[in-house]
Formats: C-alpha cells, structure tokens, sequence
C-alpha cells in the first residue's frame, strides 16, 4: 500500500487518485468488505474548501470504483475524534488551510503512523500532502524577513513556519508548485537548513510513495530540492530537479 500527496488543484480529471481508491479495495477486499470504507478527513475555515468541493470530491472518489467515502467535517480550532479512523480502508486528508489542518489531526497522529505502517493507504491532498512529512511546512512567505514566496501563498502566517507532522515520508512537501510560486519557498527553506530537501509538487499532479520506485501521476511535474554541502557539512547551495515529468 502507497502514500499518495497530491498537489491540489481538483479537476474533473481522476488520473491521481485512481490507484488510491484501487489500493482502498484491495485492502477492503481482504477484509471481507466489496465496498471499501474511506475516511475523507475535512477542516473548514471560512468556507475553504469550498462546498463545492466539500460535496464534489468524495463524490469523485465514489466514481472511480465502488467505495463508501464517510466524510467528517470539522470547523478550524476544532479536532477530530480518532473514532473516524475506526474500521476504515482508506484515509484521505483533504485541503484547505494547512495551519487549520494541523492543529485537526494532532490527535490522530499516532494512530495514522500505526495504520499506514499496517498497510492502510493515505492520500494527501494539498494541506493533507503537506502535513504528512515528519517535518511540515505549515505556510509563511518570508525567511528572516525576506520575502521567498508570494504572500497569497503565506497559509496566513509571515515567517515560514514548521511542525512535527505525521511523519509518513521524510521530505519536507510543498504543493501548488507551479502554480502558486511555492517552489522557491522550499528552495529557501532547504538553503536556510529549516528542512533537509523535499518536493514541490504541482497542482493535478500526485507522488506516490510505495516499495520501490517513486511515482509520479498526472500532468504536472514533482519538484526534489536538495541541499549541496561543502567538505564540512556547510550549505552551499540546493539542487533542483524534477523526479519526472507527469503523463
């Protein structure tokens, strides 16, 4: 089973998140269950995400092969009860504010750990891929005072700004790369030595972390920023590449 983070952007496209639901009734299946039950974890903030989304998207999921999406809604500055990971196939954290996000699963977070490493696929979307690092980015826009990404991108907060996240893969994640400049805000922050490298991740477009190889499914690209260190372990610089084009 996989962790899939998905840049954001949701279309009507379904591409990135069809080997979700795939692994969702495979793992369902040998629990006896046809139709897998998937967790789609939600928090709003000032009707981000839209209800447009909230209804749209686990519709979609339904639409890709049978499956029981069991949404649970909660408002920014609430948590959730760890009773909705109870008897589930699938986990799905969706997007919206990342800060909001965070402060949702806090209670959830040892339980998530303890049912991904048993097999149980997650998927990220946005805020959600983003929380999944051992070491997330929460949001910010500026680094010392310097400005290292646009400021509709800041998730509300000024200084780019990390937390101890679920720790399902151990890169730092970004999203809306492309599409948002958020690119240059893991540059900086790999460079600065706020985080040891990550991806960046464009919108319609998801990672698939699993056994073996890394995926990449949709139509963007996977950003890997790297730190480069002299002899003595000093940041020089970052490198930057893509883990592979999309198709």
């Amino acid at each position: 089973m996989s962790i899939h983070l998905v840049g954001g952007g949701w279309s009507e496209s379904t591409a990135v998140f069809e080997p979700f639901v795939v692994e969702a009734a495979a793992r369902g299946k040998r629990l006896g269950r046809d139709v897998p039950r998937v967790a789609v974890l939600v928090v709003v903030e000032d009707d981000v995400p839209s209800s447009e989304f909230r209804s749209g998207f686990p519709a979609m999921l339904a639409s890709i092969g049978p499956c029981e999406p069991l949404v649970t809604e909660v408002v920014s500055s609430d948590v959730f009860d760890t009773r909705v990971l109870s008897d589930i196939d699938g986990l799905v954290i969706a997007g919206g504010s990342t800060p909001a996000y965070f402060e949702a699963v806090v209670p959830l977070i040892d339980q998530v750990r303890l049912l991904v490493a048993d097999g149980l696929p997650y998927l990220g979307f946005s805020a959600g891929a983003m929380i999944a690092a051992d070491t997330a980015i929460l949001g910010g826009y500026t680094i010392g005072g310097v400005e290292v990404c646009p400021p509709d991108a800041a998730e509300g907060l000024d200084e780019v700004t990390l937390a101890q996240g679920l720790g399902l893969v151990d890169l730092a994640i970004d999203v809306h790369a492309v599409q948002w400049g958020t690119l240059s805000r893991l540059i900086a922050a790999t460079e600065a030595g706020l985080v040891t490298g990550g991806v960046a991740i464009d919108e319609n477009t998801a990672l698939v972390v699993g056994e073996g190889a890394l995926g990449v499914i949709g139509t963007g690209s996977v950003w890997r920023v790297e730190p480069q260190l002299d002899d003595d372990g000093e940041i020089v610089g970052v490198s930057v590449g893509t883990l592979g084009v999309a198709v």
